[in-house]
């Protein structure tokens, strides 16, 4: 080792070791924000979008529990007040809110499911069966969507009048258990959520058709069912066209009740305000159920993805 200079000869441990400049103090790591984490600007768009959505049904509530003449002041109030019982109560008196419930219970539960097993039972068939005319059956399925449904108000009244259920809830729950866009929209799901090599699976242990659908399809389909079922029971439970056609101010659902809220000279908004409020409820409460279904199903769907 005599002849090696005397800067090769020195470690990392020696004195005469040439390495990298230390820091005379602690490293202290740079954080950098992550690409997914909102700053205070996507924060503020947030917040200001809600407060947007909230506040109808905020003013619902302060309009069901004030006075008629408090709202029709120049200074409107913007807190809730002490009449929203009294008002609720008055809505149930002028109208038959009660009955309205529960008929719009009935009708919209039962369409809901209706809609969402035949829709799955099509979906599944246009998605992944083979059959001769599917191209065809599901292209005049998506074009009967394109027809207004004022046009068939009178050939399907003249039916329902001949099978004598004009004033009856199966008049307004039959014409609804089918839906083109539901039929649609499960098709698209299954297509993309269901792969083919589950249904060749079910297939090579000797499955039915019925048993892959009820083994395999409704549990990759619950997360667009539970979309359709969300949409299909707010559509129904908010139509007003047919229902005050097909039913009386006897036996309403709860758009044809709210029609009769605040007659008069001088329409009492608290009242009806009051009644909207009841109306309103059943449907916050349906999306709360499916709400983590349809967040779930998104967030199911971003990993498969």
């Amino acid at each position: 080792m005599g002849n090696v200079p005397a800067d090769r000869r020195t470690g990392p441990g020696q004195r005469g070791h040439r390495g990298p400049a230390q820091p005379y103090g602690p490293v202290t790591p740079v954080k950098r924000r992550s690409p997914l984490q909102g700053g205070p600007l996507a924060y503020g768009v947030l917040i200001a979008a809600t407060l947007v959505f909230v506040f109808p049904f905020y003013w619902t509530l302060v309009a069901a529990s004030r006075s008629n003449s408090e709202l029709s002041s120049a200074t409107p109030a913007l807190t809730p007040g002490p009449n929203l019982f009294h008002n609720i109560g008055e809505a149930l008196q002028q109208a038959a809110i009660g009955t309205a419930l529960v008929n719009s219970l009935i009708v919209s539960a039962a369409v809901t499911a209706g809609v969402v097993l035949s829709s799955t039972l099509a979906g599944f068939a246009f998605a992944k069966l083979r059959f001769r005319g599917r191209g065809l059956l599901l292209a005049i399925t998506v074009g009967t969507m394109m027809i207004p449904p004022q046009l068939g108000v009178i050939p399907l009244f003249m039916v329902i009048v001949r099978l004598d259920l004009q004033n009856k809830l199966p008049s307004v729950i039959l014409p609804a258990l089918v839906s083109a866009f539901g039929v649609f929209f499960m098709r698209q799901f299954l297509v993309q959520a269901l792969p083919d090599e589950l249904v060749e699976a079910g297939r090579m242990d000797g499955a039915s058709n019925l048993r892959i659908f009820w083994s395999i399809v409704l549990p990759v389909a619950r997360p667009g069912m539970a979309v359709l079922g969300m949409l299909t029971f707010m559509a129904t439970w908010n139509d007003f066209f047919w229902p005050v056609v097909a039913l009386s101010s006897q036996n309403p659902t709860v758009q044809v009740a709210l029609k009769s809220l605040g007659q008069g000279y001088v329409p009492d908004q608290s009242i009806v305000m009051a009644g909207t409020l009841v109306g309103t409820l059943p449907v916050l409460v349906v999306f709360a159920l499916l709400g983590r279904q349809i967040v779930g199903g998104i967030m199911q769907g971003a990993v498969k993805g």
